[in-house]
């Protein structure tokens, strides 16, 4: 390939020329924005451990009222983007969120689609277009784009959740914004149970929900049972994973990032393909261990870590005796629709 002209290579008055008309030679910056072969990786494998991770949070607890923070958050930064962009990779935001006992978090709406994966704790929940969500251990909550939803606690433990929002990427389209709301009355509860069963929708009369998102809570209970069933009724399968969807359609339940959960069984080792989309993994029960690009992370119970695109990944279930859960999450389907996703074996 040949190389290219550099920017010093041109006189400094065309320089100033183009300057001045808001114009910018392409040639020495072709390779900055079409490297060969691999795209420049900014996203720097990252694990962030929640026994660090958690005396913080509760003191953030004792420093700032609800009142004052609105959304009582520690955002998981990836240094490879900067701290300050508080991104874990170029589309996904993860943060800690906390909310104590009596505290109510106020109702508002953002274009920015959101999910809550629960971490720890009883008693929370929230309340997305009237519909009441309680929260429980490893459930799976969606707030999508420009839905009221506020968080209450009426129990007596703090509650801890994994915020995952494609906000970068709304961001970088600038077309993130949030519009604050009041307090919303509670219309429905316990939707999701309408679609317990795969194969069987709720039907009325020739018409099925004119709900883009009918389920918003994916109970852990549920989701665990499933996993447990696959695994012991298909021992040869090489990947115990279920994906959260849209139980009408089948179709990823949020537009832009996707969700999915994996079971590791005992002393299991999966070796999976470079694929072009980050990843993020996050322990909900058990222990494993997330390798790629040299390194590797150990994951306990609530840790998180971040796996840059276009690296094979190893994940392994740490312990020989007891199973091992983890949450996924990824831009696969943004860059299915793009065209530009890829597995490289």
């Amino acid at each position: 390939m040949n190389e290219l002209g550099r920017l010093e290579d041109l006189p400094e008055d065309y320089r100033a020329a183009l300057t001045k008309k808001n114009l910018v030679p392409l040639w020495p910056s072709l390779r900055a924005v079409l490297p060969p072969g691999k795209p420049a990786i900014r996203t720097q494998p990252t694990c962030w451990p929640y026994q660090g991770l958690r005396p913080l949070l509760m003191r953030a607890g004792e420093l700032t009222p609800i009142e004052k923070a609105e959304r009582r958050v520690l955002v998981l930064a990836n240094p490879g983007h900067g701290l300050e962009k508080m991104q874990a990779s170029s589309t996904i935001y993860l943060g800690m969120q906390l909310l104590q006992p009596g505290e109510w978090a106020p109702s508002h709406r953002h274009t920015p689609n959101a999910v809550r994966m629960i971490v720890e704790g009883e008693g929370a929940y929230t309340t997305v277009e009237g519909e009441k969500c309680p929260m429980s251990r490893g459930d799976l909550i969606l707030t999508p784009t420009g839905m009221w939803h506020e968080h209450g606690h009426d129990g007596n433990e703090p509650v801890v959740w994994l915020d995952v929002l494609d906000l970068p990427i709304v961001y970088y389209c600038e077309a993130s914004y949030v519009t604050e709301g009041k307090a919303q009355t509670v219309t429905t509860e316990g939707v999701d149970r309408d679609y317990r069963r795969g194969g069987v929708l709720p039907s009325p009369m020739f018409a099925r929900s004119r709900s883009t998102f009918p389920m918003l809570r994916y109970p852990w209970a549920d989701v665990r049972g499933t996993l447990e069933s696959i695994a012991a009724r298909r021992p040869e399968i090489e990947a115990v994973q279920v994906a959260y969807v849209n139980p009408e359609n089948g179709h990823d339940c949020q537009r832009i990032l996707g969700y999915s959960a994996l079971m590791l069984r005992p002393g299991e080792r999966l070796n999976l393909p470079a694929r072009s989309t980050a990843m993020v993994f996050h322990q909900i029960e058990g222990a494993a261990s997330v390798g790629a690009a040299g390194i590797e992370f150990a994951l306990d119970a609530a840790d998180t870590c971040c796996i840059p695109g276009y690296a094979p990944i190893t994940l392994a279930n740490r312990s020989s005796e007891r199973p091992a859960f983890i949450f996924i999450a990824d831009d696969a389907p943004l860059q299915k629709k793009l065209g530009v996703y890829e597995i490289r074996n």
